[in-house]
């Protein structure tokens, strides 16, 4: 009897605020495109800048409360074939949806010269394809510590903002 009591109270205590408490955002995050304006061809460091640029993000949000990472390798076949996944007329947006996603994650880093870099990450609706968040940053010079100070200046200051 008294234990019965006890889970009765307990759950009239817990349940309201398990009740309350909203589901995470489900991100899919289809990648970052590097877009080089400056004629020339990218170079081996600029694809690992990419892929250290592309996972400090993802980190980013998957520990951020309110936000859970979904899988997009369902749709891997279908972005290996878009040249752009940042401007693919709402693509991003259908991907995500196919996936179950919230938000679709997109990004480009515009690359004019060896010291002039801007990088723009975009949160779209997954149902609607509107732009429901995302920021940009200039950046200056093409170097691991100015990509990795650009993306965090992002994640701070326009993505993850309190």
């Amino acid at each position: 009897m008294r234990r019965s009591i006890l889970v009765t109270l307990l759950t009239a205590l817990l349940l309201p605020a398990a009740a309350g408490a909203e589901e995470p955002r489900r991100v899919a995050f289809l990648g970052v495109k590097l877009l080089d304006m400056s004629m020339g061809t990218t170079s081996d460091a600029e694809r690992s800048r990419l892929a250290m640029l592309e996972d400090r993000l993802e980190a980013a949000f998957a520990a951020a409360p309110g936000y859970a990472m979904v899988d997009t390798a369902p749709v891997a076949d279908r972005l290996d074939r878009i040249s752009n996944i940042a401007d693919c007329n709402g693509c991003d947006a259908r991907l995500a949806g196919d996936l179950g996603a919230d938000l679709a994650m997109t990004g480009e880093v515009q690359k004019t010269s060896n010291l002039i870099l801007h990088i723009s990450v975009y949160l779209r609706d997954a149902e609607t394809g509107a732009l429901v968040g995302g920021g940009s940053a200039d950046i200056r010079g093409n170097t691991d510590e100015s990509w990795r100070r650009g993306i965090d200046w992002l994640i701070k200051n326009r993505l993850l903002t309190e």
